[in-house]
């Protein structure tokens, strides 16, 4: 009787299994971005905010000055947002001090509002580690992260990225 219900069992677990196969799963939805708020890295006083670019696709960037990846890719993405002006970049300058942020986007030309996280709260919301940086996520309209790039970005990957977000205005 036991290996009468053990065989059922069975035939049922793979009657289920063999129906389930051939559907196609459907991909999973974009996950929206943490909010935030943090003190401009240029003036404490002033803030950056991703709420202040609602209904705008955003190219999120973390990093900081001594990070050596940063360093190569800082200076593409400055150039990137001077020769595509309609493109919206956020830099947060994650685990570092603020003097050498400051010089460091400074002696990169960086023209985009970068926020300075003196905590690792956005950092650890977005699943970034100081190990990992820099990291950079790409948001759509709804602030929905679409693509997430480990590692410093090249033209290749910020254009691929801009296609995704806004396939309209790249």
């Amino acid at each position: 009787m036991v290996l009468l219900a053990v065989c059922v069992a069975l035939v049922v677990a793979v009657v289920v299994i063999d129906s389930t196969a051939g559907r196609k799963t459907a991909a999973a939805a974009p996950q929206p971005a943490p909010s935030f708020t943090l003190p401009s890295l240029r003036d404490p006083v002033q803030q950056v905010s991703l709420s202040a670019y609602r209904g705008h696709p955003v190219i999120l960037n973390f990093f900081a000055s001594w990070c050596t990846p940063c360093q190569r890719e800082t200076p593409l993405l400055a150039k990137f947002y001077r020769t595509r002006g309609n493109v919206v970049i956020i830099g947060v300058d994650a685990d570092d001090k603020a003097t050498a942020a400051r010089r460091f986007v400074a002696a990169d030309g960086v023209q985009y509002p970068v926020g300075f996280e003196s905590t690792p709260a956005i950092a650890d919301a977005y699943g970034v580690s100081a190990i990992g940086i820099p990291e950079t996520f790409f948001l759509d309209a709804r602030h929905r992260i679409v693509k997430r790039i480990l590692g410093d970005v090249s033209m290749q990957s910020l254009t691929a990225g801009v296609a995704l977000i806004a396939p309209n205005r790249s």
